[in-house]
């Protein structure tokens, strides 16, 4: 095989390649042990382009993109022998993650309501065989993020495929906004930015970054440049719903509440008040906005006696509604369905206890504000808290709330957002639902 290939090649240690066999998709920097130009014409590996990598002793392992200034030196795209790593090769992987997404959603949709692949994740990153990439669609406009250099570089072919394949399925899709604006691009030596894609025949930088989008029956206002993330998160839509179900006639605080997406579902599902809460004045208005949009809000109005908000660190939000029963009071409370839905507490390894130690205060602190037969919707983002650390941290927090727990669902991010197995990294999200009994 090393004679007839066309590609440079990478040689790795054992260690590295029982990982590769066992599904997960990196090689780490320390695991390279000597790369070799092609075998057909010499050509040498180049960074962000696609190399043959071999285990020590001639295993091969699969076909990856080199990252030169990354810890995670080289990330598997094929295990294919037969894969030539061209246009023809990435228009295949962009169908068949369409054709995934349209498989798992449609069915889903609710009836009398906008499909749901109108706003989904369409690539994954490495779920999808995309290392570095995620595309976003919010309607007529994808949002892209790329976080390697080989994504990077890929960019011009990758793009103008997304368009041509989702137009030719009959999807109104027209505008490329890139939010290159992420950290991770510094540790590949990309520059950061963010901005309308100008290759699709026309100069859309006059256009503006707010849209409306529909999700789940509601409208949402959706700032795509300066938003968290790509401007909204797509991975709860299902989890949203699962809200929804439980809201009726409820009095409900929406704690991280980001642009309102959780607070409105209960609005939808007939809760008898909701309390958004987040420490972000933006998102705030934003949420607003978006209850103005959905007819919970007049023009006029602030509030009103069946939704309302509030910009406050939940942190210290929630201890302040346990120990003061007027603000409890002039907040809306008592409440009977609470929704936690923070962002990520943790982004490394060596900051874990930490986050262990915010989750635990912060499900305890709203166990305490509930009565018993009320319900905790409670959820982790970041994918250092695993599932398991995350059950222990709210299972002290009810042992320190002086309450049992009895579960309702257990939840994961939105299919579109596919988790691998062996590849840990992909689960990222766990979403619970609680009754106190």
């Amino acid at each position: 095989m090393n004679k007839c290939r066309p590609y440079p090649q990478v040689i790795i240690s054992r260690k590295a390649g029982l990982s590769l066999a066992s599904g997960h998709p990196w090689v780490f920097e320390g695991e390279v042990r000597a790369m070799h130009p092609s075998p057909i014409d010499a050509h040498p590996a180049v960074n962000g382009e696609a190399v043959d990598i071999f285990e020590e002793g001639g295993a091969w392992r699969g076909i990856g993109l080199l990252s030169e200034k990354s810890k995670i030196r080289v990330r598997v795209i094929t295990r294919n022998t037969n894969d030539r790593i061209d246009e023809a090769f990435w228009k295949r992987k962009i169908i068949w993650a369409w054709n995934y997404r349209k498989t798992v959603m449609s069915h889903r949709t609710l009836m009398g309501y906008e499909p749901d692949t109108n706003c989904c994740r369409i690539l994954f990153s490495e779920a999808d065989g995309f290392p570095g990439l995620t595309v976003d669609r919010y309607e007529e406009t994808l949002v892209t993020q790329v976080g390697t250099v080989g994504m990077e570089k890929l960019r011009p072919i990758l793009y103008p495929l997304l368009l041509q394949i989702l137009q030719k399925d009959g999807e109104k899709v027209n505008a490329i906004y890139e939010r290159n604006d992420g950290p991770n691009r510094v540790k590949e030596g990309l520059d950061l930015y963010k901005g309308w894609w100008p290759n699709i025949g026309e100069n859309p930088s006059s256009k503006p970054t707010h849209c409306s989008v529909q999700e789940n029956g509601l409208r949402y206002d959706i700032d795509l440049e300066k938003s968290q993330k790509t401007g909204f998160f797509l991975d709860q839509k299902y989890n949203r719903r699962a809200v929804r179900d439980l809201a009726e006639g409820r009095r409900v605080l929406d704690c991280f509440c980001h642009v309102g997406p959780f607070g409105l579902n209960a609005m939808a599902g007939k809760a008898s008040f909701v309390r958004e809460v987040d420490i972000n004045e933006t998102a705030i208005e934003l949420a607003r906005r978006n209850a103005r949009l959905n007819g919970f809000l007049s023009d006029q109005e602030q509030e009103n006696s069946h939704i309302a908000f509030t910009c406050a660190n939940v942190m210290e939000y929630l201890p302040k509604l346990t120990h003061d029963r007027a603000l409890l009071s002039q907040q809306g409370g008592p409440f009977d369905l609470i929704v936690l839905d923070p962002p990520a507490f943790t982004k490394s390894r060596s900051t874990i206890s930490r986050a262990l130690k915010g989750y635990r205060e912060i499900n305890c602190a709203a166990l305490r504000l509930l009565p018993r037969g009320g319900y905790l919707a409670t959820c982790s983002c970041s994918r250092f808290m695993t599932r398991n650390l995350f059950i222990r941290a709210i299972g002290e927090a009810a042992h320190d709330a002086n309450v049992t727990l009895r579960q309702i669902e257990e939840r994961q991010q939105a299919p579109d957002h596919p988790i691998i197995w062996g590849i840990p990294e992909t689960h990222y999200l766990d979403f619970f639902i609680f009754q106190i009994v």
